[in-house]
């Protein structure tokens, strides 16, 4: 016969399984967020070990607080001004901009799959920066993927210990050598050496012919098109480099279409060293007050990391509508493997070429400095060399429209990137020391 159980016993045994329950409950929960946590990130230094907590990329991706990592690499992150900072560690600073997805050391630009943001007053950096780019720009530096560490090695240089009689009859062989030897021979280059080849920059005015581009009423009884200010601006800039003397080859000097994959081919020929494409921007109508939007943005080829790079690169690849050849090579495998050979082999210089003509427009252009970006542009993947596409305005934007049609505005364009491609190739004569591309 079954025993009766008392009510307060039940009582206490039902509150034992609702608490048991419930910490079993908070120990999956624990374990859940625990497993959602990312690892922070190991930086040793020597016999120093210090951990930098990892967060979520709004961009997708992990990051890592800037501060937190100088500090940890014994180094400090200085607030530089105008959305930058450097990275001092020691060595050459790094430079990072908010919303630009490279780093710049020197001369280069170091691509990341993101770009810093702040948060909270805070500045994160991409965690590739501290995986990727650090390592490569700085000696001594290592990450270990394996166990999310990165280490910083100490670099100790030590002078051998000669005994002294060695090292004075070595001293003295040296110096009786020295005086038996003449002072050498001052050689001069030959003279087709002696100067560097002249360097020569293709101009590309975007769409033309029966290809406006972006058209938009100006309200005064006139009408802008797209292909017409590229043109003109085009026209400009290649007075302006010539002045400066920099060779030009234009893929068209009047109101005709070139076919997109033409373009590049053309700068092929022409051995050019850097392509830069004109075109003019328009909003995307789905935006919040759309024809409010104006700025100036510069592309290099890279797939689109937003929506909106996606959308500026659908609307300048349009324009294949309008041609009637078709490029037979590009279902060749062989083709499609050297031409991505060929534009990775100038990623990192189109990047640096973005940031100077990104730069040398923010001096002169009246709206906002919308960034260095990009995205897969038809017209840039059969050019192989450092190229960009510049959006120099919103069309879209009547205000703006106005200025890139005015002489003044059209001037000051083409001076400034005129100047920025001078810089450009002024620091491409540095790095190779004036050697054929």
């Amino acid at each position: 016969m079954p025993t009766a159980r008392s009510p307060a016993r039940c009582v206490r045994a039902d509150l034992f399984i609702s608490v048991t329950g419930f910490v079993l409950l908070g120990l999956l929960c624990a374990c859940q967020i625990a497993a959602a946590s990312p690892p922070p990130l190991v930086v040793r230094v020597g016999d120093q070990v210090a951990r930098v907590p990892v967060v979520a990329h709004p961009e997708g991706g992990a990051a890592i607080r800037g501060d937190q990592l100088a500090g940890a690499l014994g180094g400090q992150l200085v607030d530089a001004g105008n959305g930058t900072w450097r990275l001092e560690l020691g060595g050459p600073a790094i430079g990072l901009t908010l919303l630009a997805p490279f780093a710049v050391s020197g001369e280069d630009a170091l691509p990341m799959p993101a770009a810093p943001f702040r948060s909270g007053g805070r500045v994160y950096l991409p965690y590739a920066f501290a995986s990727d780019v650090l390592p490569r720009v700085l000696t001594g530096l290592n990450y270990d993927g394996t166990r999310a560490e990165l280490r910083r090695f100490a670099l100790v240089s030590r002078r051998p210990v000669v005994p002294r009689g060695v090292a004075e009859a070595a001293a003295r062989v040296a110096s009786e050598a020295a005086a038996e030897v003449p002072a050498p021979r001052v050689v001069s280059p030959p003279a087709d050496r002696a100067v560097n080849r002249k360097r020569v920059v293709v101009v590309d005015a975007g769409h033309g012919g029966r290809d406006p581009g972006t058209t938009v009423l100006l309200g005064d009884g006139r009408t802008m098109s797209e292909k017409t200010v590229a043109l003109q601006v085009s026209l400009k800039l290649q007075r302006a480099l010539e002045a400066r003397g920099v060779g030009v080859v234009m893929t068209r000097t009047r109101d005709t279409l070139i076919a997109l994959h033409d373009r590049g081919p053309i700068a092929n020929r022409a051995r050019g060293d850097v392509f830069v494409s004109i075109h003019v921007n328009a909003a995307n109508p789905g935006w919040k007050n759309a024809s409010a939007s104006r700025g100036f943005e510069t592309y290099f080829l890279a797939e689109a990391k937003t929506e909106d790079e996606a959308r500026v690169a659908r609307m300048e690849n349009e324009a294949v509508k309008f041609e009637t050849s078709v490029e037979t090579s590009r279902s060749d495998p062989l083709g499609f493997i050297l031409r991505d050979m060929a534009q990775n082999e100038h990623l990192r210089e189109s990047l640096t070429l973005a940031t100077l003509v990104q730069g040398g427009m923010k001096t002169v252009h009246p709206g906002t400095d919308r960034g260095v970006k990009q995205a897969p542009f038809s017209v840039l993947v059969n050019s192989f060399m450092p190229s960009v596409l510049v959006e120099i305005g919103f069309g879209s934007n009547v205000a703006e429209a106005r200025w890139m049609v005015s002489e003044a505005g059209q001037q000051q364009l083409a001076e400034s990137i005129a100047d920025s491609l001078v810089a450009y190739l002024a620091q491409y004569e540095r790095k190779v020391g004036g050697a054929e591309p």
